[in-house]
C-alpha cells in the first residue's frame, strides 16, 4: 500500500495532521538555525574577556563581545554599554538576559499545541470513521467484514497523529534542552562578569 492510499484512507482529518507534521519540520529548521547562531564558546569567550575585565578595559571587553557570536556575548555587551552604572548592572544584565532566553523560546510554544493537538484530531478521524464503518450495516447487513475494513481504516488516523505527536514531542525536548544550556552559559558568563565588575576576581 502506497502512502497516498493510507492518507487517503485516514480521511480528511489527514490534511490538518500533515499541516501540523509540516509545521513541526518548519520549526525545527528554523529553530536550529537560530540556536547555531545563539551558541558561544563560552569558555573560549571568558578566556579572552578576564584579562579585559581585570584592567578595567571596557572598550576591549566590549570588542571581545562584539567578536563573538552567541546569546552570551550579546547579554554581557547589554552590561557593558552600561557599565558605569554599577547599581544597575545587574538588573541590566537580567532583562538582556531574560529577552535572549525568549527569543530562544520563541516558537516552541507551538510544538506544545501540537503534541496535543494531534492525538486528538487522529482520535477524531478515527471516531468518524468508525461511524462511517457501523452504518455499513444499514447496507451490507451480515457482511462482518466490511466493518472490520472500515475499523481499520479508521485507526490510520490514530497512528498518523500519535506519529506526529511524538515528532513534536522530540523536537521539542531537544531544544528546551539546548535552551536550559544556553541560559545557564548565560548565568555563569553574568557571575564572572560580575565577580570581576566588583574586584572578587
Amino acid at each position: 500500500m502506497s502512502f497516498f492510499e493510507l492518507f487517503n484512507k485516514g480521511g480528511l482529518v489527514m490534511y490538518p495532521l500533515l499541516l501540523c507534521s509540516l509545521f513541526v519540520v518548519a520549526i525545527a529548521v528554523e529553530r536550529f538555525r537560530y540556536y547555531r547562531s545563539a551558541d558561544t564558546e563560552l569558555e573560549k569567550l571568558l578566556a579572552a574577556l578576564k584579562p579585559k575585565l581585570k584592567a578595567a578595559d571596557w572598550p576591549g571587553a566590549a570588542a571581545v563581545c562584539t567578536q563573538t557570536q552567541g546569546a552570551v556575548s550579546q547579554v554581557l555587551l547589554a552590561g557593558l554599554t552600561r557599565i558605569k552604572y554599577t547599581s544597575k548592572l545587574e538588573s541590566t544584565l537580567e532583562n538582556a538576559a531574560q529577552l535572549e532566553a525568549a527569543n530562544l523560546r520563541r516558537n516552541l510554544g507551538y510544538l506544545d499545541t501540537i503534541v496535543t493537538l494531534s492525538p486528538l484530531l487522529g482520535l477524531l478521524g478515527t471516531v468518524v470513521g468508525m461511524i462511517q464503518s457501523f452504518s455499513v450495516f444499514n447496507v451490507k447487513s451480515g457482511q462482518p467484514m466490511a466493518i472490520t475494513g472500515g475499523v481499520g481504516e479508521a485507526l490510520v488516523a490514530t497512528a498518523a497523529g500519535l506519529c506526529v505527536a511524538v515528532l513534536a514531542l522530540l523536537v521539542h525536548s531537544y531544544y528546551s534542552h539546548r535552551l536550559d544550556a544556553v541560559v545557564t552559559d548565560m548565568e555563569q558568563a553574568c557571575s564572572v562578569f560580575l565577580n570581576s565588575v566588583a574586584g572578587d576576581e
